[in-house]
């Protein structure tokens, strides 16, 4: 009998998510056809593998013997890719993060990354989680815990939101209005928390956050930024307390088969270091320009 490793991983997703609904977003597929697809695979075994209800899937007895099964097929096929990886150039350790996360990163990509590494590095940039399950990332650094079981997670910090404003009082800043964000990244938590205060009062947007740190230091308005980013640009000031209610924490996060790998935990351990180093401004404690 003939196993495909695409029905297998999805029978993973399905397995590990406890359902249909919430392996749609790992695997890119509709439940209707995830659902085609493992009824498919239970018609090839002649058994049923879930046990289905209104709660979800459940593991059969032949279920969790296929789990176990098809959990060795993916630590061989990852060890393949691993080794096809090395035969064909250098290994690419790729850090999924929001776009401020990621600029702060290339920032300091001489700390992350030399020369002599016998890896490369990809900066990954996405409002969304990147899924490190499906391998779509080797590393994320994300604002909670992980919750998947096959996902590692490490606290390395703390991040704090200010309100600022560009330091020449002029424009939509003198008339006390806001610099919004359109597109994607207004369903950020501190954009919903700006509209849901400021709504009514934001008077120009920008569609990324690096168009509206632009217009808020030009004068258009006033706009919340991680301090991280506010208190390290020298055309920002911070005119408030810090937004309590948007402090996050921040979890660097890895599957538990990746983590401890050479490059990945090199990687990660310079990540690590490098955000504890620089605690004191993403927690708002520095106020001014880094």
């Amino acid at each position: 009998m003939d196993f495909s490793w695409d029905d297998l991983r999805l029978f993973l997703d399905v397995a590990r998510l406890g359902g249909l609904s919430a392996a749609t977003g790992t695997t890119g597929l509709s439940a209707a056809t995830l659902g085609r697809r493992i009824t498919a695979l239970e018609r090839q075994l002649g058994e049923p593998l879930f046990a289905r209800s209104q709660t979800g899937y459940r593991l059969t007895p032949a279920g969790e013997a296929l789990l176990a099964r098809a959990e060795d097929v993916e630590t061989a096929m990852l060890s393949l890719k691993r080794w096809k990886e090395g035969a064909i150039g250098e290994r690419v350790v790729r850090v999924s993060a929001g776009a401020w996360t990621s600029a702060f990163l290339g920032s300091h990509i001489g700390t992350l990354w030399s020369v002599e590494d016998r890896f490369g590095l990809e900066l990954v940039t996405a409002n969304e989680k990147i899924d490190i399950g499906r391998r779509n990332a080797d590393l994320g650094i994300r604002n909670q815990r992980p919750s998947e079981q096959w996902l590692a997670g490490r606290l390395i910090g703390k991040v704090a939101y200010g309100l600022y404003s560009g330091l020449n009082l002029v424009n939509g800043i003198a008339a006390g209005y806001f610099v919004g964000i359109a597109g994607d990244g207004a369903q950020t938590q501190s954009a919903r928390w700006m509209q849901a205060r400021h709504g009514d009062r934001i008077a120009v947007r920008g569609n990324d956050s690096m168009s509206v740190r632009e217009l808020v230091a030009a004068g258009a308005g006033l706009s919340v930024f991680p301090c991280f980013v506010g208190d390290s640009d020298p055309r920002l000031i911070r005119v408030a307390p810090l937004v309590t209610e948007l402090e996050t924490d921040q979890w660097l996060v890895s599957h538990h088969e990746e983590r401890h790998t050479p490059a990945v935990r090199a990687v990660a351990d310079r990540i690590g270091k490098l955000m504890g180093e620089h605690g004191a401004l993403f927690r708002g404690e520095r106020p001014g320009h880094q």
